[in-house]
């Protein structure tokens, strides 16, 4: 086996975007992440969305027309019976 060939594997500092942090062990020294499990909704139970490019808030905004159709095409139907 070749010797000196692995990193050195060493304590790092995760820190979290909400501002959590932990001592680990790792090979870099630093490590950043965007969610822990902290503030990920699995543990804590809490919906957090980040939506950076609006895509929930467009799909809502279909979703509602969408419902807004169904509830058009009932309210015709209960007028004809």
């Amino acid at each position: 086996m070749k010797r000196d060939i692995h990193p050195k594997y060493m304590p790092a500092r995760v820190t979290c975007a909400c501002g959590n942090s932990f001592v680990t062990r790792a090979t870099k020294p630093e490590i950043r992440v965007d969610i822990c499990s902290n503030c990920h909704p699995f543990y804590t139970g809490r919906q957090k969305l980040v939506d950076t490019e609006r895509r929930v808030e467009r799909f809502q905004q279909r979703y509602a027309r969408y419902r807004e159709r169904e509830k058009e095409l009932q309210e015709k139907s209960s007028q004809a019976s």
